[in-house]
């Protein structure tokens, strides 16, 4: 009798994950164009136009990879890359690439896709406003949204238990998937820039939790090949480059001892001219508990019989102990010897001087060691543990701007985010 109890509980087991598994499809299956209004949604189109002719205008395309990290449909790739080459040809262009994390995917009804389309639409906006202030033509702005399956079970409670198998998934689909992506995306950016024009077009990467664990996955060794490269004959420094003009990872889900390298490029160099910008932004909320707690409970399993040794670094002036056991077991956002900065809400009426759409560039240049900024809403603070203006920032953020590991989308946020934009793209 217990014997049949037992396999009626696994039958049951089963029978609840398999109604609980996640769509494994494409969900924008139509290549063409599609112009939204009132009439049509164009919810299944992979190439998305809205607000036509005004300064909300913008273009959403989608491009989605499945679980072994390969593309759903490559014609779906080239319908928007031949969409961009396109555009690229007759004007600049502002392009926005987000990879998105855990429980979420492309479908029509995803919070994330809606959050995305509406920081567009804001993004569209603000780009609108500095081109006339500028008195320039304004680039076009233009939104790649990149879907994966973040979620494997829906089933709820069980859907918790699915985040190692998300992990190494966003793994696959960053070292795989998007690579290829990028770099078309980073080609075609770079089409209109060869004809010296005084708007040129830019490329922003943005990844959200495991999202952020893929684009660091794509772009880590891009970033350490492009900072060594910034030697100019090999006997100065310049303005270090970076992958397109920014990458941001928001509440990232990766181990510290993987962005620990990066770290030490950045460190090892004793200055940086005014003139360079962030290249890699890392933003973890000080109150993501999947990425504080639930992360380094599964690394404390899986990392149980690896060697791990207590590293000293000096760098100019500054030094460092790393334990690489804890930097293996903690995310880079919860890791505290490889913090930059911290982000806070800041009053109005404070005295600091705030960094705006029109001075953000004078601001930035000015830093100084233990330096605040006001940017915005938010008050970035230097931790006196880098090198200011050194192009990698791992920045702890407020509660109150991020209040979990999926409110990524906070007004304020979204501000700080515009013009770091509007900084690493002017």
């Amino acid at each position: 009798m217990l014997w049949k109890h037992k396999n009626s509980l696994k039958a049951l087991v089963i029978v609840m994950l398999l109604s609980g598994c996640a769509v494994d499809e494409i969900y924008r299956s139509k290549f063409s164009p599609c112009e939204v209004n009132n009439s049509q949604s164009c919810e299944t189109a992979s190439i998305q136009l809205y607000h036509q002719n005004s300064d909300s205008e913008f273009t959403l395309g989608f491009v989605e990879i499945d679980d072994q990290g390969q593309l759903r449909s490559r014609k779906q790739l080239r319908t928007l890359l031949n969409t961009l080459y396109e555009m690229s040809a007759q004007e600049s262009l502002l392009i926005n690439v987000f990879v998105h994390g855990w429980h979420h995917n492309a479908s029509p009804n995803d919070a994330n896709v809606r959050s995305f389309g509406k920081s567009m639409k804001r993004l569209s906006q603000v780009e609108s406003q500095l081109s006339k202030a500028r008195n320039q033509k304004r680039r076009k702005v233009v939104g790649v949204y990149v879907g994966w399956r973040g979620e494997s079970v829906t089933t709820p409670v069980i859907n918790n238990l699915t985040f190692w198998d998300r992990k190494s998934t966003a793994q696959e689909v960053g070292l795989l998937g998007i690579t290829e992506l990028l770099l078309k995306l980073e080609e075609i950016s770079n089409i209109k820039n060869t004809q010296d024009e005084q708007n040129k077009s830019r490329l922003v990467v943005v990844g959200h939790s495991f999202g952020g664990a893929a684009i660091y996955s794509a772009t880590a060794q891009i970033l350490a090949s492009r900072f060594v490269d910034n030697q100019e004959n090999k006997n100065f420094d310049s303005v270090a480059e970076g992958f397109g003009d920014l990458v941001v990872l928001l509440n990232p889900a990766f181990e510290a001892l993987r962005y620990a390298p990066l770290y030490d490029m950045g460190q090892a160099r004793c200055g940086y001219f005014p003139t360079q910008r962030p290249k890699l932004v890392i933003l973890t909320s000080e109150a993501d508990w999947a990425t504080k707690l639930a992360f380094p409970i599964g690394r404390a399993l899986s990392t149980v019989f690896e060697t791990h040794a207590d590293v000293q670094r000096s760098y100019c002036g500054r030094n460092l102990e790393l334990d690489e056991g804890a930097a293996d077991r903690n995310t880079v956002g919860h890791f505290e010897p490889l913090m930059s900065h911290t982000l806070q809400p800041i009053e109005k009426d404070s005295n600091y001087t705030e960094a705006k759409v029109e001075n953000i560039g004078n601001i930035w240049a000015s830093q100084k060691e233990g330096h605040e900024t006001k940017i915005g809403r938010t008050l970035l603070t230097h931790l006196k543990r880098t090198e200011p203006r050194n192009p990698f920032l791992n920045i702890k953020v407020d509660k109150a701007l991020i209040a979990n590991h999926n409110d990524v989308f906070g007004d304020e946020i979204l501000e700080f985010l515009r013009l770091l934009i509007v900084l690493s793209t002017g």
